[in-house]
């Protein structure tokens, strides 16, 4: 079981039978006497896509969803539609809807191990790791010495991803990415 207090960006829960993954959450406390906290969330449903917006009482209890992880290899892609991964222990191949993993596509790139999400015998998404490495393909020019100053840039990733980046920062540079927040961690 989850407690509200945890629903955090990225927090996956069961509701009526089907996972879901929290992709916003924030805490109200209503004013007046006795005033109850709740916390509002945004939910998108890992097996249909469809997204909602629900209330919790603070302290409320909810079920976390039972996936099973297997180890999965992104293979390629079919017309920007469908992605196609491999169970690296069975090599048995099975395809995954662009919509279903729209932001773990960001960190994508072919040959990259994920974990495969199983849901009730069914593949539903994919456990990115917590950072991948990531190559600079375009940004501003660096300066020589910038290295303590906290300005950044934009710089596009080989996956398309665009994020900030520190001042010295040059094209083909790796950079090691947090793929939970979509953020620069450090050169590789």
């Amino acid at each position: 079981m989850i407690d509200t207090s945890n629903l955090k960006k990225g927090a996956r829960i069961e509701l009526d039978g089907d996972p879901w993954i929290v992709l916003d959450s924030s805490t109200q406390t209503a004013a007046g006497r006795g005033g109850n906290t709740l916390v509002k969330t945004k939910l998108r449903n890992l097996k249909t896509g469809v997204f909602t917006e629900r209330a919790f009482k603070s302290g409320e209890r909810l079920k976390e969803p039972d996936f099973r992880y297997q180890p999965a290899q992104y293979l390629y892609e079919e017309n920007g539609e469908l992605y196609y991964f491999m169970d690296t222990e069975t090599y048995e191949q099975f395809p995954l809807r662009a919509e279903d993993i729209e932001y773990e596509l960001q960190f994508l790139a072919p040959n990259d191990e994920v974990r495969a999400m199983i849901f009730n015998d069914q593949c539903i998404g994919i456990d990115l790791p917590h950072t991948v490495i990531l190559e600079v393909v375009e940004t501003a020019p660096g300066f020589k010495g910038d290295t303590v100053n906290a300005a950044t840039k934009p710089a596009t990733m080989g996956t398309g991803l665009v994020l900030q980046v520190p001042m010295f920062v040059e094209v083909g540079q790796k950079l090691v990415v947090d793929t939970r927040e979509c953020r620069y961690i450090r050169r590789a």
